[in-house]
């Protein structure tokens, strides 16, 4: 092999390994990388605002977060095996923190098989299934890996993010900061 194509071809055998599996043969699958659980605070003085969080639903309702409670903003797919994961996590904090706004975005995934998912873990919070949503995150804390959790303080700013599955100790430590605040 040439020494000029190493590098690129390197790059891209890094990232395959990194992708999140799980199955199926979407090429769209093969564009995320699975984060690490890495978890980003911003201080409230640095916040921005949150994008506006509504939609349909993968229950075919439409949903509109309302600012003025923390939510938690979860990105999700069904193919994705961190996310199956971290489900029942997710499951139990929601139940747990019932004064928290708990949302999924769904991406890059087809409707019949997150539906399928959302029965399996009985998640009790709503899932939209606009991932362009996800562009209004740009220059806060993006989605930058599936799963990836944002949580939302009272006045709507993007207060942290989880990079990849979420741990019940971390999203609980995250949602007790923000919500004390």
């Amino acid at each position: 092999m040439k020494s000029g194509l190493k590098a690129p071809v390197l790059v891209a055998i890094a990232l395959l390994l990194t992708s999140c599996g799980g199955g199926g043969s979407s090429s769209s699958q093969e564009s995320f990388v699975s984060g690490n659980g890495s978890v980003t605070f911003i201080d409230p003085e640095k916040r921005i605002e949150a994008p506006p969080l509504f939609g349909m639903t993968l229950s075919g309702t439409n949903y509109r977060f309302e600012v003025g409670k923390v939510a938690v903003v979860n990105v999700w797919a069904s193919w994705c095996s961190p996310c199956r994961a971290e489900a029942p996590a997710l499951v139990a904090l929601a139940n747990k923190y019932s004064e928290v706004a708990f949302i999924g975005i769904l991406t890059r995934d087809n409707p019949a098989t997150a539906e399928a998912f959302q029965r399996r873990f009985s998640l009790p919070y709503p899932t939209l299934i606009d991932d362009s949503l996800l562009i209004g995150f740009k220059g806060s804390l993006a989605a930058n890996a599936i799963p990836t959790t944002v949580v939302i303080d009272k006045a709507g700013k993007v207060a942290a993010r989880i990079s990849g599955a979420i741990t019940v100790a971390s999203l609980t430590d995250l949602i007790e900061r923000v919500s004390g605040e």
